[in-house]
């Protein structure tokens, strides 16, 4: 007898081409007086948000802007945005950047109705009050944070992301727009497609993967392998910028649902450790656990091939299921991902105390779909070096 299942899906997703036209309306809905955007620099220079200012300033009766969110946030960056929405009591929080403004946007709404420190909400289901209400527009198609009841911060004092997992972390609105992303170079854009296939395959071949989450993460898995090669080397082409963005809104409900496994463990001590961006980390380690994990379900990992479009027409489960692992690795070198270790600067002797900190993540890692063990953790570095 199949298991009860939940399906919770709270976000309102807005997509198509130019929709972040209707923000100021969305914010209206909030009845919102005092908006804080959340943005980057780096996002503000590339004149993403100089319409989305003006709109609000002709919405809202205060907006105050933050746009010093670093590329991989900090317990202490996340707490410094939090005392600035403490002070300044925003009615709602717009967040416009990549998943590290989405995720510190989100973050802001808690602290802005929760004492201490973020920190102090590490884990599942311990923030208390609910959020002030967030809109958030992706720049990138890759984490899916604008769909997710996650934010990823790290801690510097333990070298390790850790996550805020709440209900309450889940945005009002998502406005996802294509053309927001038009402007990512292909690394970035690289970068956090293979993340957003990340989340997708991994959520598929998860041990809570459902026939829900399978529905999102499948399409994901398609859409991402057709158009990530074509982003990266056609950033100007629109209809696959479109297909990365649905793709990534998909793989981020996925995981909602069915949760990441042990790639995510692994990359979390090189993002804490060595400052690896996030989708990149993810990127290095997936053909490598992949590797590791096809045998555990033979039958979605030939799934997981023909969703990538190989043909496995004549061949046993296993030869279709070893198709996925092949047809992964050959995506990520297309798309220019570093594959090894070394390539980012990481000696083969880190391999010990890299496996000491990953095999620590047990949420995630209880998640597999292939039960893994500490020296089994660092063998995957090994091999990855």
């Amino acid at each position: 007898m199949l298991e009860p299942q939940t399906f919770y899906l709270p976000v309102r997703v807005i997509t198509g081409i130019g929709c972040s036209d209707c923000l100021s309306e969305e914010v209206a809905k909030l009845n919102a007086r005092k908006v804080l955007l959340v943005t980057d620099k780096g996002v503000r220079e590339a004149g993403l948000t100089e319409e989305i200012e003006a709109d609000l300033k002709k919405c809202c009766g205060e907006l105050s802007v933050y746009d010093d969110v670093p590329p991989e946030p900090t317990v202490r960056d996340a707490d410094k945005l939090g005392d600035a929405a403490r002070e300044m009591k925003p009615d709602a929080i717009v967040g416009v950047g990549g998943g590290s403004v989405l995720d510190m946007a989100k973050g802001a709404g808690v602290l802005a109705n929760n004492p201490g420190s973020i920190k102090d909400y590490f884990g599942t289901g311990l923030v208390k009050n609910p959020s002030v209400p967030t809109i958030l527009l992706p720049t990138t198609a890759g984490t899916g944070s604008e769909v997710t009841p996650n934010a990823i911060f790290l801690d510097e004092e333990e070298k390790l992301k850790v996550g805020v997992v709440s209900p309450y972390n889940f945005a009002r609105v998502a406005i996802v727009d294509a053309k927001l992303t038009l402007s990512a170079p292909p690394r970035l854009t690289a970068a956090t497609g293979v993340d957003a296939f990340t989340h997708a395959v991994e959520s598929y071949t998860s041990v809570r993967a459902s026939i829900h989450s399978d529905l999102f993460a499948a399409e994901s898995i398609r859409r991402i392998a057709r158009s990530l090669r074509t982003v990266v080397a056609n950033p100007g082409d629109l209809e696959a910028r479109y297909d990365m963005a649905l793709g990534s809104v998909y793989g981020g409900i996925a995981l909602s649902m069915a949760g990441t496994g042990a790639v995510h463990a692994l990359a979390y001590p090189l993002g804490g450790t060595y400052r690896i961006p996030h989708g990149v980390s993810n990127a290095l380690l997936l053909p490598y656990v992949m590797e590791f994990n096809y045998l555990a379900n033979l039958e979605k990992f030939c799934n997981v091939a023909r969703l990538m479009g190989e043909p496995i027409e004549g061949l046993s489960l296993r030869e279709g299921a070893w198709r996925a692992v092949e047809a992964i690795k050959a995506l990520v070198e297309d798309v220019g991902i570093p594959t090894s270790l070394r390539d980012v600067g990481i000696d083969p002797s880190a391999a010990p105390e890299l496996a000491d900190a990953a095999s620590q993540v047990t949420r995630l890692l209880a998640n597999n779909p292939r039960r893994i063990c500490r020296d089994e953790i660092q063998a995957i570095y090994e091999r990855a070096m």
